[in-house]
């Protein structure tokens, strides 16, 4: 007979787009040295923020005064992939060993596995989405051969689409066998937030892009869906699915101090975000 899994539930509440990467980047460290138990966090982003990909580049790409004008913030993040506009969203993050889940070693099995989770939690709503099958882009004729800066416009195998619109992206980084995966799932999307800060030289065509692409939890269902409301049946989902027992925990003290550190020596700094770093 197999035993339940534990898994660990965090719930950060609302953070500032520094602290959301500082956090997940020190779970990861300390699920990978065996310090906590498999993690899931959920958390939003206040003030709102753009989020990069690892080895995204930023000119051409993002409006950063746009996005300084705001007052919102602008990360890199440890995964790949490209923009995110987080503001009415809810964003999960997963930390855990390659071997502690099914199929692990592969990356887009373990995007898989784990998918059924966000899956679930969705169907708990009403929301009955799939994993992408191929990428698939909003774009018109006219855009093809150009690679969007706004990671909605497009979905891939590792997103999850309602009839062919992506309504969640995630993306997947490992390190010392341990797996962080986050993903951004959006309540509502403000098209033209999304083009004053991640401009296109056609920003008619970008919006109808997006309108084609992508959707958000409440624009799906025609009513207004909560944080609190997605925060709890991503969780139910995860544990429906993958067979898992949640515990309600929080950060370490050993996290914290990390996350602190983190914060302040490299996701704040200009030389993280703005410098897009080579392929290794």
């Amino acid at each position: 007979m197999n035993s339940v899994i534990t898994w660990r539930v965090i719930h950060s509440g609302h953070c500032d787009a520094y602290r959301n990467m500082a956090v997940d980047e020190a779970i990861m460290e300390s699920v990978g040295r065996g310090e906590a138990p498999p993690t899931l966090r959920i958390y939003g982003w206040r003030p709102p923020g753009v989020s990069l990909g690892r080895f995204q580049g930023v000119d051409q790409q993002v409006d950063i005064a746009a996005v300084h004008q705001r007052g919102w913030g602008l990360v890199r993040r440890p995964t790949g992939g490209r923009a995110i506009l987080h503001d009415d969203e809810v964003t999960y993050s997963v930390c855990v060993s390659q071997d502690q889940i099914e199929d692990g070693h592969s990356v887009l099995r373990s995007y898989r596995y784990l998918a059924q989770g966000i899956q679930q939690g969705l169907q708990l709503l009403g929301v009955e989405a799939q994993l992408g099958r191929k990428p698939h882009s909003g774009r018109n004729k006219s855009h093809r051969g150009q690679q969007p800066a706004i990671c909605f416009t497009q979905s891939t195998r590792a997103d999850m689409v309602v009839a062919g619109r992506k309504i969640v992206g995630s993306a997947q980084v490992r390190r010392h066998r341990t797996i962080l995966q986050h993903g951004s799932v959006p309540i509502t999307l403000n098209i033209a937030d999304h083009l004053a800060v991640m401009p296109d030289n056609d920003t008619v065509g970008e919006g109808e892009a997006l309108s084609r692409a992508a959707v958000g939890v409440s624009d799906l269902l025609g009513r207004n869906v909560s944080y609190d409301e997605l925060a709890e049946a991503l969780v139910a989902g995860f544990g429906e699915a993958l067979g898992l027992e949640l515990q309600a925990g929080q950060l370490t003290d050993a996290e914290e101090d990390r996350a602190g550190q983190l914060r302040a020596e490299k996701y704040t700094t200009d030389e993280w975000n703005l410098v897009r770093p080579p392929r290794t």
